[in-house]
């Protein structure tokens, strides 16, 4: 008959006596341990707190680039040197036009503010957006502009529906994105 140890569904514990100095007799070795980890945390504490600014301040920056396409279609024209549509003359197209029938919608590739809704020369009716961090990205030749200047938009918003205005062969969206003021 000895002793019955009730059973446990969970584990049981605990030390078996006290903690005991190291070899020198100063204090617990735990005990240095744990001092010299509250210092290292002191020490390391505002080199973590400026690298979560950074890492903050680059999220708010990914967040806010152009990383979504504005329309889905093929690629007519790509950026760069090309033959123009309307003779031999090779010119630079600062801009990607992406195949898209009349009045497809048009979104915000990224959290935005409208800087220009309008007409805009050879892009024909135009939106301009500011992305901030000196990125801005233009919607063109379009048939129906939906924003205003001023609007701030989220990733998504349908900003205006493509057209064939403006010096342009058919419908489709001309889109451009700018950094620190020039087309890449």
């Amino acid at each position: 008959a000895g002793s019955t140890r009730p059973s446990a569904p969970f584990g049981i514990g605990g030390g078996t006596g006290l903690v005991r100095a190291d070899a020198e007799g100063e204090r617990p070795q735990i005990y240095l341990e744990v001092e010299a980890l509250a210092a290292s945390v002191l020490e390391e504490g505002p080199r973590v707190r400026a690298l979560e600014k950074v890492i903050t301040s680059a999220g708010k920056a990914i967040q806010a680039m152009p990383s979504r396409w504005p329309v889905r279609g093929a690629v007519n024209s790509e950026f760069g040197r090309r033959r123009s549509p309307w003779g031999e003359a090779i010119e630079h197209h600062s801009g990607l036009d992406i195949a898209a029938q009349m009045a497809t919608p048009v979104k915000a590739p990224a959290t935005a503010t409208v800087v220009f809704a309008g007409s805009g020369g050879e892009y024909g009716n135009c939106v301009i957006l500011d992305h901030g961090n000196e990125v801005k990205s233009l919607y063109g030749h379009l048939s129906k502009i939906l924003v205003r200047q001023g609007q701030r938009l989220e990733r998504g918003t349908v900003i205006a529906l493509t057209g064939n205005t403006g010096r342009s062969s058919g419908p489709h969206l001309h889109y451009e994105v700018h950094v620190k003021g020039q087309a890449v």
